[in-house]
């Protein structure tokens, strides 16, 4: 097996930020001038870019973004799965024209017709019949888990170490060197220690769940049907069949998160694996990039939670904590219409799913062939290549493989040369504009890459 040099990687890492400033100098200078923005930036994860400033952008189309210094990029990172439609598909483009310069009202507190067929088409797709919007997923798990604690009557969540649902307070729990719960290391500000509030146990560990599940205070169990933040680690054989067989066994709910994982397919992993959850959470991709989320009700919950708020012990329409004055929005629903009427589609899916599989094949054989003991991990339509093999089978071993500077020159390496990756992990992603010749020419660059890693 071949090691990569850590002192030939100083090297390669210092070139590749020193050429990265040479090739964005007007990037530079928007992120120099950005004084009233904290961290320099909109939103603070965009400093998770390499090479000590973001590429600042001018335009996107399908899978290409130009930036203010005139360069262009295949894009692989996709918004972190934001823009899986595509930067502004013309299906999407052509109904928010329509809400906003023809019939006009963004945002009204009324519904209109779009909010019931989208509701239909999730129903469709992921088989919960009943819906309600929000402005993201993360409000789409907040909102969902009060509805699990009111049903049940419990206090608690289950989630697994290193997942990701967004900002959701209680997701913020690890498990620790010792085998019990912390806090995740940089939780900003929990309002109460968030293992007061949650049970954690490791990805593919039933017999963890179970422990945490026998104690008869967790509400629901919450989480993505791979981990897909700390990089992707799918789901062993029989363990998503386990959760719900759990689940069922201690009174607890299954809440599925399918904002990063509908890469598996158009109904995402549980129209893929045929799965039963009694609350789902999605996001993101759905409004083809404009702010959006939704949360899915069995019809079991449904008729809980109305007869909560029938027997007047459960607010939902007014201050009981769910809900919002954005969410549900004229503007936010006709592009999820369009989305998923017209970008989003089967024939799409099964473009992205294949180039998706031919990246992977490609990135593997490179792996292969320069004999780096790295893996590539595939879930659908995105797929992600790892600095350890075998690939991790949890979060914690996920995180322990993390390695910042490899990750920081292969970004670089890639951004150098036109080439844009997802800059919290190494994963890429597919959307209907991407095409072979896109895929082959990252392999190119990747083959270039390790090659000056490896080579004397």
């Amino acid at each position: 097996m071949t090691t990569v040099p850590r002192d030939r990687l100083a090297r390669l890492l210092a070139r590749e930020r020193a050429e990265f400033t040479v090739r964005h100098p007007r990037s530079m200078q928007v992120h120099a001038q950005a004084g009233h923005l904290l961290g320099r930036v909109p939103m603070t994860w965009m400093s998770m870019w390499s090479g000590g400033f973001p590429v600042a952008f001018d335009s996107a189309r399908g899978n290409r973004i130009v930036d203010v210094d005139g360069l262009t990029y295949i894009d692989f990172a996709l918004g972190d799965t934001a823009a899986m439609a595509g930067h502004s598909p013309e299906p999407t483009v052509r109904a928010v024209h329509d809400r906003i310069a023809t019939r006009g009202g963004l945002t009204t507190m009324l519904p209109t017709e779009d909010a019931e067929w989208v509701g239909a088409e999730l129903h469709r797709r992921f088989g919960l019949p009943i819906w309600s919007f929000t402005l993201s997923a993360t409000d789409a798990n907040r909102w969902a888990a009060r509805l699990a604690r009111l049903v049940t009557g419990r206090p608690k969540l289950l989630v697994f170490s290193y997942c990701y649902h967004g900002s959701v307070d209680e997701t913020f729990v690890v498990v620790g060197p010792d085998g019990t719960a912390v806090s995740r290391p940089g939780n900003v500000g929990p309002p109460v220690d968030p293992t007061t509030t949650t049970r954690v146990a490791e990805w593919n560990d039933l017999d963890a769940v179970e422990r945490e599940l026998a104690g008869g205070d967790v509400a629901a169990i919450l989480t993505e049907p791979a981990l897909t933040n700390i990089g992707i680690v799918l789901p062993d054989p029989g363990f998503l069949d386990g959760l719900r067989a759990l689940a069922t066994r201690y009174g607890a709910l299954l809440l599925i998160d399918e904002t990063h994982t509908i890469s598996a397919g158009p109904g995402g992993m549980t129209l893929r694996d045929g799965l039963r959850p009694d609350l789902f959470v999605i996001g993101k991709a759905i409004g083809g990039g404009l702010p959006c989320g939704a949360y899915g009700l069995s019809d079991e919950v449904a008729s809980a939670v109305s007869r909560h708020a029938e027997a007047g012990d459960a607010d939902i329409v007014d201050v009981g904590g769910v809900g919002g004055t954005l969410a549900g929005n004229a503007l936010s629903l006709a592009a999820m219409r369009a989305t998923l009427g017209e970008v989003l589609t089967e024939d799409a899916f099964e473009h992205m799913v294949a180039l998706a599989t031919d990246y992977t094949d490609q990135v593997r054989k490179v792996i292969d062939s320069a004999g780096l003991g790295w893996s590539i991990t595939q879930l659908g339509a995105r797929a992600e290549y790892r600095f350890v093999s075998p690939a991790p089978r949890s979060g914690g071993e996920s995180a322990a493989a993390t390695d910042e500077e490899l990750d920081d020159y292969m970004h670089l390496y890639m951004l150098n040369r036109s080439i844009m990756m997802t800059p919290f992990h190494n994963m890429a992603l597919m959307c209907p504009q991407t095409s072979a010749e896109d895929v082959t020419r990252h392999t190119e660059v990747f083959t270039a890459a390790t090659a000056e890693l490896t080579d004397g």
